[in-house]
């Protein structure tokens, strides 16, 4: 969700979708070909990391591109874990091995997706999860991230008295409609780009310490190190600096209550609903981008950056994705919307607009994009995040953008043609490399703090 001249614009399956089309909706073999090297079996390529693939300034540690296991505790690892698994899912583990996806190693610690699969199988999972469970969903998960959904799961009955031991009635928790779009679709571009940091997040959030710790680079931030500093006190994120501020270590956690809405999602889950590990990475991303505030059980958050109760604002989700990937970010703005919430014009032209976009799919990453709807007078009545994963050309010379949604219950992708929806994008942020050729560049802390001084003026006024 986001919001336009401090106006909620929300998208509850009220725009009619064009074409679908329809991919595997589990699982007998990775949708999404790894972003991170070929997808061509070898024995053992090691391809040095330059943090060209995430935009990380780690340092120069070889990643590994592998698709055979080698070591007696790996091949231990893997007979293990395909013990313990369902025939589907063995296959996908199977297939993650071939793609060198099992093997990949490209995460904060150095940690594969495979010694994270081991660990959620073999250690302590939090009260009332269950090792299998939230195995079977991550492999599922990095296998085919089209399946990571925002829906809610209702309450059932045997759930009711704890709900209201946490001062929540039934009533405002029963919504299966939630405000989660720009966390949800940041867990898809993690399961999809960064596999085995995504499998390292899953193992530590739903651990029983439900926490991860990840290191990111101050300048990825902003271009001055007190200016990242305000940023990181104003999101209200508690780090430490070991290396004199060059990088900070940050933590991310799940919301009090993430771990009912969990447990719940463990033994619950109907249909299209969200999985637990969907539960758990969503409440984290919300609390470290709605300033610690967020509410797994009404969907709700305070907050000083939003004067509503649900979603996230553009400034906030640029905040978000600069700390996931570690990448510098620019939040870029298209769509120009009066203090009527009317649609004027637009920032730039469509084929700048265009350019931009598949500047960035071809630099291997995905956009997540805040589109609107208008009415028949230009006024913005809904709006949502969705991600654009890739391009096709027609036969007529112009693109269909290929896009995922996490709020569309369905685990398919969805096409759009340039014509429907270029005009209809809000926002999106860029990597600074591809905004700063053609953007005049405001930093995102600047942003921020703009917004926050009008509301705050607004609210006084």
């Amino acid at each position: 969700m986001f919001n336009c001249t401090n106006t909620d614009y929300r998208n509850h399956y009220s725009i009619s979708m064009p074409k679908t089309i329809k991919l595997n909706n589990f699982v007998e073999g990775p949708v999404c070909a790894p972003s991170f090297g070929n997808t061509t079996p070898a024995k053992v390529q090691t391809v040095p990391n330059t943090g060209a693939s995430n935009g990380a300034s780690r340092p120069a540690v070889a990643t590994t591109f592998r698709t055979e296991l080698l070591t007696k505790e790996e091949k231990t690892k893997y007979k293990e874990l395909a013990g313990l698994v369902d025939p589907p899912s063995k296959k996908a583990l199977n297939t993650l091995l071939k793609l060198g996806v099992l093997l990949n190693n490209d995460s904060g610690d150095r940690t594969s997706v495979l010694d994270n699969l081991h660990k959620i199988a073999k250690n302590p999972r939090a009260e009332g999860l269950s090792n299998r469970n939230i195995l079977y969903e991550t492999i599922r998960s990095i296998a085919n991230p089209l399946v990571i959904t925002q829906q809610l799961g209702d309450i059932p009955p045997d759930y009711v008295k704890k709900v209201k031991a946490a001062e929540k009635s039934i009533e405002e928790v029963q919504s299966t409609q939630s405000g989660t779009c720009v966390a949800a679709s940041a867990q898809f571009n993690m399961a999809m780009k960064q596999p085995a940091e995504y499998v390292r997040f899953v193992e530590g959030l739903s651990s029983p310490n439900m926490a991860v710790e990840k290191t990111i680079q101050l300048k990825n931030l902003a271009d001055n190190t007190l200016d990242a500093v305000w940023l990181l006190n104003a999101f209200e994120i508690p780090f430490e600096a070991p290396d004199h501020f060059k990088s900070v270590k940050i933590k991310f956690k799940p919301d009090n209550n993430a771990l009912l809405r969990a447990q719940i999602q463990t033994k619950h889950r109907d249909g299209y609903e969200r999985s637990s590990v969907d539960v758990l990475m969503q409440s984290a991303f919300m609390q470290v981008a709605s300033q610690q505030s967020y509410d797994s059980l009404s969907d709700k958050r305070a907050g000083k950056f939003n004067q509503n109760d649900k979603g996230l604002i553009e400034f906030e989700k640029t905040f978000l994705e600069s700390i996931t990937a570690d990448e510098n970010m620019i939040s870029v703005t298209y769509q120009k919307i009066d203090e009527d919430g009317k649609l004027t014009g637009y920032e730039t032209d469509f084929d700048t607009i265009k350019r931009q976009i598949t500047d960035t799919l071809a630099a291997g990453k995905n956009l997540i994009i805040g589109y609107t709807q208008v009415d028949n007078e230009n006024r913005v009545i809904n709006g949502h995040e969705i991600t654009i994963i890739g391009t096709r050309v027609e036969n007529n010379g112009k693109l269909t953008f290929i896009c995922t949604d996490t709020d569309d219950d369905k685990a398919e992708t969805i096409e759009y043609s340039e014509d429907y929806l270029l005009p209809k994008i809000h926002h999106t942020a860029l990597p600074k490399a591809i905004a700063e050729k053609d953007v005049l560049m405001v930093e995102n802390w600047v942003e921020g703090l703009r917004s926050y001084k009008q509301m705050r003026n607004d609210a006084q006024g």
